[in-house]
């Protein structure tokens, strides 16, 4: 049992602090079993607690202080976020989803939560791309890479590199093996995207290789540089992956905006759109393509190929990507 005190205690009993007790609570319902289940709901937990904590919030940290009305706050800040640019749809219905999820667990009971996150944001989930994904011009991902390099960040123009080159999550970029992939690279022809990857998924169990290309040696080489002495990643060896992001990644965030970028992820459908232009000699729907309506075992051959390389393996996804009905 994840307790550690009585139900009626602090947080439920399942500690002092907030952002202790909802994971906590969240392992202690489901026991053993689900830890990527129990990771990302954590991990939106301690957004929720951040803002409970900021000025902003509420300045709780005891989940008995929390009601629903601090909770409809909660999803007017979200909100808020989704205007901003900061975070996509799906991510913050995810967001208030596993508020929900954590605060029943720490409970235990389902009084005190947001009706439906969908209606709390006033948003539609749209599983289908319709904005032709930025970064596919390679030339102005270039100028991205050499603004944040003049501007002490090359480990960030590394990232976006890869990210562009490979389809690498911002965390795989981050946490990439690169003398592995280096090996890879010049022994196979190819790299197996396995670090950092989602959902706890790695290595042999579940294989990600990418064809090697000369901008994918390019991006390796680059990120090869630029990885602190002692590391096989971008990390330093005494730096956390939470401290990367907190001091290196969010303030190059600035820069990426500042030439039409709005995310890493936008890079990752670039990827995804011109493996689908390889893969079928045709144009991504996004761009203009026609083929997942004219050819429709092409498209959908090309789609589980770029769902695998994506490290999703469900074809449905790949439509965020590259755009089309099913």
């Amino acid at each position: 049992m994840a307790r550690v005190g009585k139900r009626t205690g602090r947080n439920f009993g399942f500690g002092r602090q907030l952002s202790y007790a909802g994971p906590q609570a969240l392992k202690d319902l489901f026991g053993d079993g689900h830890f990527a289940t129990v990771k990302a709901h954590s991990d939106r937990w301690q957004a929720f607690v951040h803002w409970c904590r900021s000025d902003e919030g509420p300045r709780v940290n005891d989940a008995r202080q929390i009601d629903r009305k601090i909770l409809m706050r909660y999803a007017v800040h979200v909100r808020e976020q989704v205007d901003q640019g900061n975070v996509g749809i799906a991510t913050a219905q995810n967001r208030l989803s596993s508020v929900n999820r954590t605060m029943a667990a720490l409970r235990g009971d389902q009084y005190v939560k947001i009706p439906s996150p969908s209606k709390a944001l006033g948003l539609q989930r749209s599983g289908v791309r319709s904005e032709v994904p930025q970064g596919q011009d390679r030339a102005q991902v270039r100028l991205i890479a050499q603004a944040l390099s003049e501007r002490q960040q090359s480990r960030v123009s590394a990232i976006v590199l890869l990210a562009r080159e490979t389809g690498m999550r911002l965390r795989e970029a981050i946490l990439a093996d690169l003398a592995r992939l280096q090996r890879e690279a010049q022994r196979l022809g190819k790299i197996n995207i396995q670090d950092g990857t989602k959902g706890g998924r790695s290595g042999a169990s579940a294989p990600r290789w990418i064809t090697v290309t000369d901008q994918v040696r390019d991006a390796l080489d680059w990120a090869s540089a630029n990885s602190p002495n002692g590391s096989r990643n971008l990390l330093a060896p005494d730096e956390s992956y939470k401290d990367f992001m907190q001091a290196v990644v969010r303030p190059a965030r600035d820069i990426l905006h500042e030439h039409g970028l709005k995310g890493f992820h936008e890079l990752r459908a670039a990827y995804a759109c011109e493996r689908y232009e390889q893969l079928t000699g045709f144009p991504a729907p996004v761009n203009g393509g026609r083929v997942h309506r004219e050819d429709r075992a092409l498209d959908q051959r090309a789609r589980k190929q770029i769902s695998h390389e994506l490290g999703h393996n469900r074809i449905d996804v790949v439509s965020t990507y590259i755009g089309g009905q099913l």
